[in-house]
């Protein structure tokens, strides 16, 4: 369960990033500066015994104030317990997991718990920091509260006996680290995401990817808020951290002054499709992107869904709620989960009048949906959908057309929306059902004021939009096209909508297919998406359906 931060009003408001573009803010020069912020360097430490000396030789070497700085080592191992070297700075000190934990995850979130820091800092047990490597990435914390500070890495060849602890500790003090080694290093695989992204400013929703660990600071509170590692993953926990605290909130820092060295190659490196088939079934368990989770297959269901649905059920009507709930369980987006909203703790077994019990429907929907695994019931529900990414609500009494959930979260994902709300009743009160992004929306809960309105802080820093929710393909329960039960003609004109929505894609696909053909894209991937157009044309052409033209095109934001 996530804990929610909540604002201080006394406190200086924090700065709104839109996405991750953090430009918005000036880090000081290094050394221009006073630091306040106290922070732990946490160490995760197994079968380290030749190069945590030389990290820990680093560490004291570096700029940021020894009195706002405590190192904190989780010694993971199973031998002898582990003695520090002469080289470890003042305020160092050794912690040891709790009985059965172990692996990296376990550890480092071990070091958290016992760290005394605002501010944690992951270091591997196998890093030369550069002098200004933990003020590099201090300097942002003091900025805002929300972010995740990645430092910047070079791999390089290591032999033990060519490097003692003093002179790490010269050498960092002298800012000639680069002449302990013989090259300047291999590059992380993510350095050319930095390249691509202004530092991660312009990087998209799948930002989190690139928090890979070795080094990353964030504050001990966003950290708590997500639950913390999940000390279940011998590997890929770095990966699934960023994935939640993007789901969390934050924003993703890439900092090239926070430099430091690997000594040698890393196991991805060495081992990298053993580690791709090892990780690939827990990363898709937990993190529901398209790059985890197979594109083929059977309609699976994972642990963390794509989108929990939810429906209202207190106070409406047995027909109403199953109609809507069996509409979005039969969505070609399988990946939803949905939670009943109801006092169902007011459903007892005592003695009643079966036909005129005033809890009659209520009683009727959660025997309904009793047995099915993919809904739930809650008395309420939480603030977000963490950790799932996307939370769509829907009034009882609509019903979703198949393709239509999968279209929305396409729509939001595409233009990296935070909300989307639909109208699908005007006739009195509005009635909508809208489609929250988790991330969008956990960010406007750590910034808003108190009095301030959610939305609109929801629309500073990802946007929202309206739509109409009958063009979406949300009609009323009643409708003959929103049924199964229904007649020749109400299903000739529920795949007459379906083919020029079809329509419709497959032309951006044919624009997007000779675009890229266009800059030059590799065969395969162009064959690829041809064999897409073709196939969203034949089922144009199999539904009967006719083409809108340039006007379907321009309906696309309301959903034609």
């Amino acid at each position: 369960m996530m804990h929610m931060r909540t604002a201080n009003p006394d406190a200086a408001p924090e700065p709104r990033i839109r996405m991750n573009d953090f430009g918005a803010l000036s880090p000081p020069e290094l050394g221009a500066w006073t630091p306040r912020r106290s922070v732990s360097i946490v160490i995760p430490a197994y079968r380290s015994d030749e190069t945590l000396p030389l990290t820990l030789a680093s560490l004291a070497g570096q700029s940021y104030p020894a009195h706002l700085m405590e190192v904190v080592v989780v010694d993971d191992g199973e031998g002898e317990p582990l003695r520090l070297p002469e080289s470890a700075p003042e305020n160092t000190r050794v912690v040891r997991p709790g009985p059965g934990g172990w692996g990296i995850a376990n550890a480092f979130h071990t070091g958290v718990t016992a760290a005394e820091g605002e501010v944690v800092h992951r270091i591997d047990a196998d890093l030369v920091l550069q002098a200004e490597h933990v003020e590099a990435q201090m300097r942002w914390h003091h900025l805002a509260n929300y972010l995740v500070v990645l430092g910047h890495l070079r791999f390089n060849d290591y032999d033990p006996a060519s490097l003692t602890a003093s002179e790490v500790h010269a050498a960092v003090v002298a800012g000639t680290v680069g002449k302990l080694f013989d090259d300047e290093g291999t590059p992380q695989w993510t350095e050319a995401k930095w390249d691509e992204t202004a530092d991660l400013r312009w990087a998209g929703l799948d930002v989190f990817r690139l928090n890979v660990g070795a080094t990353a600071s964030m504050t001990k509170e966003l950290y708590l808020s997500t639950g913390g590692m999940d000390t279940a993953l011998a590997r890929g926990s770095d990966t699934e951290i960023g994935y939640r605290l993007a789901q969390a909130g934050a924003v993703f820092v890439a900092d090239r002054e926070s430099h430091c060295r690997h000594l040698g190659s890393s196991t991805v490196m060495r081992r990298q499709n053993e580690v791709q088939r090892y990780t690939q079934p827990y990363m898709a368990e937990r993190i529901p992107y398209r790059q985890y989770r197979p594109l083929r297959g059977p309609n699976r269901r994972y642990a963390v869904p794509k989108v929990e649905a939810v429906v209202t059920a207190g106070g409406c009507s047995l027909e109403d709620v199953r109609a809507t709930v069996n509409g979005l369980l039969g969505s070609w987006m399988s990946d939803v989960r949905v939670t009943l909203v109801g006092p169902w703790g007011l459903l007892t077994d005592e003695r009643r009048s079966p036909l005129d019990d005033p809890l009659l429907d209520l009683r009727l929907v959660r025997e309904t949906f009793r047995g099915d695994d993919r809904v739930r019931f809650a008395e309420e529900v939480a603030g977000t959908a963490f950790p799932s990414p996307f939370r769509f609500t829907c009034p009882a009494g609509w019903v979703l057309e198949p393709e239509t959930l999968g279209r929305l979260v396409g729509f939001a994902e595409e233009r990296a929306l935070g909300l989307v709300s639909l109208v699908v009743d005007e006739r009195q009160e509005p009635v909508a059902a809208r489609l929250e992004r988790t991330a969008a929306l956990s960010r406007a809960r750590l910034l808003v004021r108190p009095g301030e309105d959610l939305e609109e802080v929801v629309h500073q820093v990802a946007g929202t939009v309206w739509e109409d929710g009958h063009r979406w393909g949300i009609l009323p329960a009643d409708d003959p096209a929103s049924t199964a039960e229904d007649g020749l003609e109400a299903q000739a004109e529920r795949w007459r909508r379906r083919a020029e929505r079809w329509e419709v894609r497959a032309l951006r696909w044919k624009e997007k297919a000779l675009a890229m053909q266009m800059r030059g894209l590799d065969p395969v991937s162009a064959r690829r998406l041809r064999r897409a157009v073709g196939k969203g044309l034949r089922l144009v052409r199999a539904a009967g359906g006719r083409r809108t033209g340039a006007a379907g095109t321009r309906d696309r934001r309301s959903g034609g």
